[in-house]
Order: structure tokens, then C-alpha cells, then sequence
């Protein structure tokens, strides 16, 4: 228990040196811009003018620093009061949490570790729980719905995340993607080799990212309905 950064008394800063609150606020504003490997105690202390020791004083390491990021940002918007209908409620849960995810790409691998346990984090846990208990009285399964609904939410983001990123990292829209491997698509469909791929890349539309999420969740939830009847 000393060990976790929940549990420590925090100090307060000297004059005119950076509060913990600006430290975390800069460190996600690199995480954001740069990716979360970019943050370092030192890169933070220095863009705020502050040596890396004043740091080092308030936040014990970048772990320490990672837990505190990821907890500013879970606290962005206050999670609302469940309103009893638990598809609803797991439906805003779950727009919530791919809307945070957009506005720091960094965040998605971060919690696919080890939970997160600062109060805002476990806030926003324990009101997602109140509401798959509307669903369910047991437990385990309350905590396996909201599992899966994060899961999914996880790995579809994750999607977006890396179209996102591959733009940054080529230079290149998605469009202009499209338009440069048009032509060995085209040799593809040609040789017949792929028939399903083919009717795919003929016949089917492609969905803006909303509107599969929307789809993918209302999959996850009618699961959910299915697999655990109301009130069991």
C-alpha cells in the first residue's frame, strides 16, 4: 500500500515552483502530441522551467507519473448518475470512454495493463457498475458485462487509433492510401484468386468510423441481453 501514489501525502509545492496538477496537465499535453513515450520527468520538469529534482519531489517516477495521467484524464467529464435503463447506460459508458480514448491515442494501451485506481477512474468504475446491476444482481456478472463492453470499445478505437496514426506517420490520408494501392487492388480483384475479399471490395460500403462503432456495440449489448436475462 505505501508504494501506490493513492495513498502517499502529497506535498505542496514550494513558491513558485509547478503544482502536481501542472506537471500531470503538461506531461498528458506530450503523451497527446507525441505519444506517451516522448514523456519522461526530465522532458516535463524542463517544459515547465522546473528542474527534474522539484519534480521528483512531489511525483516519486514516470510510473507514478503514467497513474496520475491516466487518472486527469478519466476525470475530464464526470460519469452521469445511472438512469436504470442499463442499455442506455452502458451505450453513454461506452461513447464516453472511445471520446476519451480519441483525445489521448496514448490511453488505449495504458489500460490494458493493470487496472486503474485513482478516484476518478474508480469513480467512473463504480458508477458503470450501478449500472450493469440494473441488469444483473450477481456480481461477477455485472463485472463481466462491463468488461466486455470495454473490451470491445478497446479494440474498436483501436482501429482508429492506428489509421490515425499511419496517416501521421506516411503522410498520407486515408483517401490518398486508397488511391495508391488502388492498383494492385485492382490486379487482386482481377485474378479471381480471393472471391469473398473481391465481392467485399465491389459490393459492400464502407462505414464511417461512427456509424460501425454504433453497429459493433448494438451487437455487444444484444449479446449481452441474450447471455444474461434480466434480473438473473
Amino acid at each position: 500500500m505505501d508504494g501506490l501514489v493513492w495513498t502517499k501525502e502529497r506535498r505542496e509545492p514550494r513558491r513558485r515552483a509547478p503544482s502536481v496538477e501542472r506537471f500531470v496537465t503538461r506531461a498528458v499535453a506530450i503523451a497527446d502530441a507525441e505519444g506517451v513515450d516522448a514523456v519522461t520527468m526530465r522532458r516535463v520538469a524542463k517544459d515547465l522551467g522546473s528542474g527534474t529534482a522539484s519534480l521528483y519531489r512531489y511525483i516519486a517516477g514516470r510510473d507514478e507519473l503514467l497513474d496520475l495521467m491516466i487518472d486527469a484524464v478519466q476525470g475530464e467529464n464526470a460519469p452521469p448518475e445511472p438512469s436504470g435503463d442499463w442499455r442506455a447506460d452502458l451505450g453513454v459508458y461506452a461513447g464516453a470512454l472511445r471520446a476519451v480514448l480519441l483525445r489521448h491515442p496514448w490511453l488505449g494501451a495504458a489500460l490494458t495493463g493493470r487496472p486503474a485506481l485513482g478516484p476518478h477512474s474508480l469513480r467512473r468504475y463504480d458508477t458503470v457498475l450501478a449500472a450493469a446491476g440494473t441488469l444483473t444482481p450477481d456480481a461477477t456478472l455485472a463485472a463481466l458485462a462491463v468488461d466486455t463492453v470495454t473490451a470491445y470499445v478497446l479494440g474498436s478505437v483501436g482501429g482508429e487509433i492506428a489509421e490515425l496514426q499511419a496517416s501521421r506517420r506516411t503522410g498520407m490520408t486515408e483517401d490518398e492510401w486508397r488511391a495508391s494501392v488502388s492498383p494492385y487492388i485492382r490486379e487482386v480483384v482481377d485474378g479471381g484468386e480471393y472471391p469473398h475479399f473481391s465481392r467485399r471490395i465491389i459490393e459492400a460500403d464502407d462505414q464511417p468510423p461512427g456509424r460501425a462503432f454504433e453497429f459493433g456495440l448494438t451487437c455487444v449489448l444484444d449479446g449481452l441481453a441474450a447471455r444474461i436475462p434480466r434480473g438473473t
